[in-house]
């Protein structure tokens, strides 16, 4: 990827780092400074990105360390097809640097893969290595693609390009490029338990089907009679991405990594976007009506009211009793992007107070959304050292911390409830459904046994006090 490219996606019009105030030079996005990939470079955002992609061969094409354990990596869920949960690489040794053989290892690679999985595509990630030794990676996927009769896209993503979140942006340019447009969909079925005959098409961009979370609101679109061509990535087929510039609505799930594939397919197919969430009662609500407006059918606004008051009014009985036990509860969140606010959402819904939440990786539009949902003095995280996070809990008296798995530990020596809720979590909290198992996990993780227990004195502490 030459330097142009990479200042061009970095560059991202829909972004909010593209803005030019008044007397103020317009920056861009963040450029790579020394440790920026520390937390995960531009190949790790390009591979977790179209990883979920269930029929599709993912071949890294460079050393075995890159590749890594696929398997249950990321619980991303799949309905169908498992090729993507296995791990691909050519496994480049020093000899086959020196000698010059990454070239002809990929192209037998590929040929070996084709034979044995047979997949709809091969996708082909270049690493820091093939890069760095000049690797024609775009040539040699053309000549296996002439040669097997078989999609095999390269993705120029080496990770000394930039951070994860350029990485998203590199898988999102290559699909607009190379992928996207390729198909028609299907003739629109008649959804059984639909109440109309017509069918709207929509995409999902940056849904990932974390937990099978997709799953649980994908019976709502049913009813009203939209059909997801496509997640973008979670449980997604190769074709299904290869028919997205024919829906009518787009709605973009995470703004840092996949903004510029909502942007170009309403500059080049016309499809209008917006920015919403599926976490808690009020955004999943928020975003059916969204999707409603957007298309603009009277009938189908009134079918999205009428379903969305069956829908809430059945929740909140089933919720009751949960939100009883967990008013007032306390909660530091750390994590970013759209969870930054719609977990907070989520939270409050249940009838707890987010005290802080981390918006390191959150954009001036997440910000706002927290400030509007916990007020102007809301206390933003930026970094999630352990003791800062440890000060803050202790400072306001929260119940738990809900952060992703790195920070388990951290909870863990502080003696505070953790609950884990970024991709490795194993139960899906998204939609209405996805409310009562948050509320669930919320009341097993603060109400368990063992946390009176760590803050009572140990039976062989004779002076009575609590160990240390």
């Amino acid at each position: 990827m030459k330097p142009a490219d990479i200042t061009a996606l970095l560059d991202e019009p829909a972004c909010e780092h593209n803005s030019q105030a008044s007397g103020e030079e317009k920056v861009g996005c963040a450029r790579l400074k020394p440790g920026a990939t520390a937390g995960g470079c531009s190949f790790d955002g390009a591979m977790i990105t179209l990883f979920p992609i269930g029929d599709v061969a993912h071949v890294v094409h460079g050393s075995i360390a890159c590749t890594g354990s696929s398997w249950d990596g990321r619980g991303s869920f799949s309905s169908g097809p498992s090729l993507y949960r296995i791990g691909m690489t050519t496994d480049l040794t020093e000899q086959d640097i020196i000698m010059g053989r990454g070239g002809k290892r990929l192209l037998y690679g590929i040929k070996q893969i084709v034979n044995r999985y047979s997949p709809k595509a091969v996708f082909v990630y270049q690493t820091c290595i093939p890069a760095l030794i000049g690797d024609d990676v775009e040539a040699i996927c053309q000549a296996a693609e002439d040669h097997l009769k078989l999609p095999v896209i390269p993705v120029d993503s080496a990770g000394f390009y930039g951070t994860k979140n350029l990485g998203n942006r590199i898988a999102g340019d290559t699909m607009i490029r190379r992928v996207i447009g390729g198909l028609e969909p299907d003739p629109p079925p008649r959804f059984s338990n639909s109440l109309t005959e017509k069918v709207h098409d929509v995409n999902l961009i940056g849904e990932f089907n974390i937990a099978g979370e997709f799953w649980q609101v994908l019976p709502l679109f049913d009813e009203l009679g939209i059909r997801v061509l496509c997640t973008l990535a979670g449980d997604a087929r190769f074709h299904e991405v290869q028919t997205m510039h024919r829906a009518k609505v787009s709605m973009l799930v995470c703004s840092k990594a996949l903004i510029n594939v909502a942007r170009l397919l309403e500059e080049q197919y016309k499809i209008p976007w917006f920015e919403g969430s599926f976490y808690g009662i009020r955004a999943t609500s928020q975003a059916l009506r969204d999707f409603a407006r957007l298309i603009g059918e009277p009938a189908l606004i009134d079918r999205t009211e009428a379903l969305i008051d069956r829908e809430e009014a059945a929740i909140r009985k089933k919720i009751a009793p949960y939100k009883a036990r967990l008013m007032g509860c306390k909660a530091v969140l750390y994590t970013g992007g759209v969870k930054s606010w719609s977990v907070v959402s989520a939270l409050q819904d249940l009838g707890m107070e987010v005290v802080a939440t981390g918006t390191r990786k959150s954009t001036k539009q997440d910000k706002a959304r927290i400030q509007e949902l916990m007020g102007t003095e809301a206390i933003m995280i930026e970094e999630g050292r352990p003791d800062l996070l440890l000060d803050l809990a202790e400072e306001h008296g929260a119940d738990l911390l809900i952060a992703g798995g790195r920070n388990m530990f951290t909870a863990l020596k502080g003696r505070l409830p953790f609950l884990d809720i970024n991709q490795e979590r194993e139960h899906a909290y998204a939609g209405y459904s996805g409310i009562e198992t948050l509320a669930q996990q919320l009341i097993n993780t603060i109400f368990s046994p063992i946390w009176p227990l760590i803050h009572t004195a140990s039976p062989w502490n004779s002076n009575g006090q609590r160990s240390t």
